[in-house]
């Protein structure tokens, strides 16, 4: 069975109807050659952009040159309300500060003492499912929210300021749009930003929430009673060109954006995993078994022995990146395969396609995770493959996201087996991240044995 994708556009659509497409939907908004092409350009009388499948261009912005390519800021313009100077908006020396402070909390050593939160969130995901047929969504959204929770500050999504903040970020995800207006047409810094009054309300209150987080976490460290989890990690690291610490302003900024990213994006990938293993027994088979041996007992160290519920989570990743598009920006001329960009032209990076680049992938739409194993696997792997970014911009929580991923598909399938609805057939759209428009729904059927985190 051949995974879902949205249907493409007609290649020549007026500007106010694409306009109108994007907002709703990315996805559907691009043309069908665009999983064939190395590139194409976009002409509007606000700007120009150039969509690029080329793995040696993207090789250049991201890896080679990436500070000559900073983030584009239509992609901050709709998300600065949320995220303030988070380091996922953030360009030039402020980055590397915020990354300097950032990274070393990430680091793969300080990974394993995530693992006991991101297990006991897992656990009690398990205990909550129940037989019979669910949107797997929302289960999804709140076991990766717990373990954010319970990963950066020690507590659980049951915690009164954590699940508030969770209930709000559904309204904000429900009324934000990936792009605004300001998205299409520059707008001089000194007009004042239309966001839709739902949506800053909920970032207002996001804010203000991890405002009271962040300052317990800092009285418990001056205290002395601080665990030793992320938010302390952080909050206590030095810049170790400067000695400086964050500000209070600036970790709100930074929590924003580490539940932001590390549950929506999570999120997003747990689900249409669930849904391709849903829509492939065979395949769900074989992580059922790694995954009842890991459960047995649950080890960190053992998460290496799973390596096909590994590389069917990174295969979920090719089809389904939570992130569809990478926009950064160009500050000065540029070639661009035998074209020439200005000042200001957008470059749009889309995972989405070129993980199905009909030139590039052998079988590109299948759900395949033995390809991973092969050389055009291994060879895509090195330069057409982004879930998470690449170069110096690769996403800080990246083995955080793959440990949680395997740790998240294995307490769920070794106690229970999931099978598609009929009629049921998710549609990807992206907003925030890669969805489904009507939820993921999945048949949950207990296996005749399973395992307990004792």
């Amino acid at each position: 069975m051949m995974p879902p994708k949205p249907p493409a556009r007609p290649d020549k659509v007026s500007l106010w109807r694409y306009m109108r497409l994007f907002r709703e939907d990315i996805l559907s908004a691009q043309p069908e050659r665009l999983y064939r092409a190395w590139m194409a350009e976009f002409r509007t009388p606000f700007f120009r952009s150039f969509m690029v499948n080329d793995t040696a261009l993207i090789r250049r912005v991201l890896k080679e040159r990436p500070m000559e390519f900073p983030k584009s800021d239509r992609i901050g313009e709709g998300l600065r309300p949320l995220l303030g100077q988070s380091v996922f908006l953030t360009n030039g020396d402020t980055w590397l500060r915020q990354r300097r402070l950032i990274d070393p909390a990430f680091e793969g050593g300080r990974l394993r003492d995530t693992f006991p939160a991101m297990l006991a969130a897992a656990q009690n995901a398990v205990d909550r499912i129940t037989e019979g047929v669910h949107d797997i969504e929302p289960e999804a959204s709140h076991v990766t929210a717990d373990v954010i929770f319970r990963t950066l500050f020690s507590i659980p999504i049951e915690d009164r300021i954590a699940r508030a903040v969770f209930e709000e970020f559904r309204i904000y995800q429900r009324t934000q749009p990936i792009l605004n207006l300001a998205a299409f047409i520059p707008l001089p810094r000194w007009m004042p930003r239309l966001h839709r009054r739902a949506t800053k309300r909920s970032a207002r209150r996001i804010r203000a929430l991890i405002e009271e987080l962040v300052s317990q976490r800092q009285s418990a460290i001056a205290e002395g009673t601080a665990p030793d989890d992320l938010a302390t990690k952080i909050l206590l690291a030095r810049d170790p060109e400067t000695g400086e610490r964050f500000e209070a302003g600036e970790m709100v900024d930074q929590v924003a954006i580490f539940f932001l990213a590390g549950h929506e994006t999570s999120a997003a990938a747990l689900g249409w995993t669930l849904y391709l293993l849903a829509t492939h027994p065979d395949v769900q088979e074989k992580v059922a078994k790694e995954a009842r041996d890991f459960m047995a007992d649950p080890d960190f160290r053992k998460l290496s022995r799973m390596p096909h519920t590994r590389d069917v989570f990174r295969e979920s990743l090719r089809l389904y990146p939570p992130v569809p598009m990478l926009v950064r920006e160009t500050t000065q001329a540029e070639d661009m395969r035998g074209r020439t960009s200005g000042i200001g032209d957008q470059i749009v990076i889309s995972p989405w396609h070129l993980h199905r680049q009909t030139r590039l992938w052998d079988n590109p739409d299948a759900f395949d995770p033995d390809r991973w194993q092969t050389e055009n696997g291994r060879a895509r792997m090195r330069d057409a493959y982004l879930p998470f970014s690449t170069g110096p911009r690769v996403c800080t929580g990246a083995g955080f996201a793959m440990a949680e991923g395997v740790v998240l598909l294995a307490a769920i399938l070794a106690s229970w087996r999931v099978a598609p609805v009929d009629g049921r057939i998710p549609m990807p759209q992206a907003h925030l991240t890669v969805r489904s428009a009507d939820g993921i729904w999945l048949n949950f059927e207990p296996r005749s044995e399973s395992y307990t985190i004792e």
